[in-house]
């Protein structure tokens, strides 16, 4: 099968504010959502001083149905909980929202930069102005595993916009995401533990489920995720380090379609972005209606490469970073992160109807 989607550049929607300690480092990654209003807003990382990072809110500006700036609207999420903040670091980082209708809420999944590294937490909302944190994903003991997810750092979650068939086809709510094996985030030396069945140590996407039954009596079930198994791990060039989901999976005629960032290159120990030399590309993914958590096809070139000054230069250069997908009259755009330091935006679109 063949994937016909591809991805277009439009613009910069946001840069830095130079006055503001807040973004003096970048503003990237950003998720997205509507507010009851309908008004189409971006939540970006911002990235202050100290490399501490908060999720901001910025209403999107349009001129023509196109996505041209933003208008920023303050902070909605900073990193207050002592999971948030470890000794000399601290961030709530690279959101990533869903609404869910069922649930009539967005859905945030974002990495708590805390005591033990990088782990993801959530966080949900009605209206994208208040947040209620659900606190840390707790994955369940899986003994076929012979490891415990939660000993991980983990990255990269989302979640699907409804639900899809679990585990023996029972309804589920649905989350991507990627551990990452190397205990060394958090004890030198410690080294790589693969789970049982997992022979190749570079991450890649897994997927999670909460049957829809327990969210619907307690919202708090969605960090309790169970039914953990391995989605895709790097096959082609452009993903030879590592790959991570992108925007929420999009319901496409083909099933769900997932962007994806691969990533090439040397990205030294720990989480210090120094000494990295990599190259963040977008590819795509097709996911079973049936079974999300098989992969019907999968592009073997990127879609989408860094191009632009603005992706090339950055605090972590040469990056394009996909993380949230907006329909706006008809037409899909994508949000992305630009070397670390700027947000540009990308139309979808499908060349086998253009």
């Amino acid at each position: 099968m063949k994937i016909p989607y591809e991805l277009t550049r439009v613009g910069v929607v946001m840069a830095p504010d130079p006055g503001d300690p807040l973004e003096a480092e970048g503003v990237l990654n950003p998720a997205s959502g509507r507010t009851p209003d309908g008004r189409l807003h971006l939540l970006p990382r911002m990235v202050g001083r100290g490399n501490v990072s908060r999720v901001g809110l910025a209403e999107v500006v349009l001129r023509d149905g196109v996505p041209v700036g933003v208008s920023r609207r303050g902070v909605v999420l900073a990193p207050d909980e002592g999971w948030e903040r470890g000794i000399g670091n601290a961030g709530v980082e690279d959101p990533r929202t869903t609404w869910v209708p069922t649930l009539r809420r967005h859905l945030m999944t974002y990495v708590a930069f805390g005591p033990l590294g990088p782990r993801l937490a959530m966080a949900v909302s009605a209206d994208l102005l208040t947040w209620q944190r659900l606190g840390p994903v707790q994955f369940a003991y899986q003994p076929a595993l012979d490891t415990d997810l939660n000993l991980f750092p983990n990255k990269d979650a989302v979640f699907f916009p409804e639900p899809v068939p679990g585990p023996g086809g029972r309804p589920c709510y649905a989350m991507l995401h990627r551990p990452m094996w190397d205990l060394g985030w958090f004890r030198p030396g410690e080294g790589v533990h693969l789970p049982a069945g997992v022979t190749d140590e570079r991450p890649g996407i897994w997927i999670s489920y909460v049957p829809v039954d327990e969210v619907v009596a307690d919202l708090t079930a969605l960090v309790r995720l169970r039914g953990h198994r391995c989605v895709a791990l790097p096959r082609f060039p452009y993903e030879e380090l590592k790959i991570g989901a992108g925007p929420p999976p999009l319901r496409v005629p083909e099933g769900w379609l997932l962007i994806h960032h691969g990533v090439t290159g040397y990205v030294p120990p720990g989480w210090d972005p120094a000494g990295q030399d990599v190259h963040y590309a977008a590819g795509a993914m097709l996911l079973d209606p049936a079974d999300p958590g098989h992969v019907l096809a999968r592009t073997a070139e990127p879609i989408f490469v860094p191009e632009t000054e603005d992706e090339h230069r950055g605090t972590v250069p040469n990056v394009v970073f996909p993380t949230a997908i907006e329909e706006v009259d008809g037409v899909h755009y994508v949000f992305y992160g630009m070397a670390d330091t700027k947000i540009g935006v990308a139309r979808l679109w499908n060349r086998s109807s253009s």
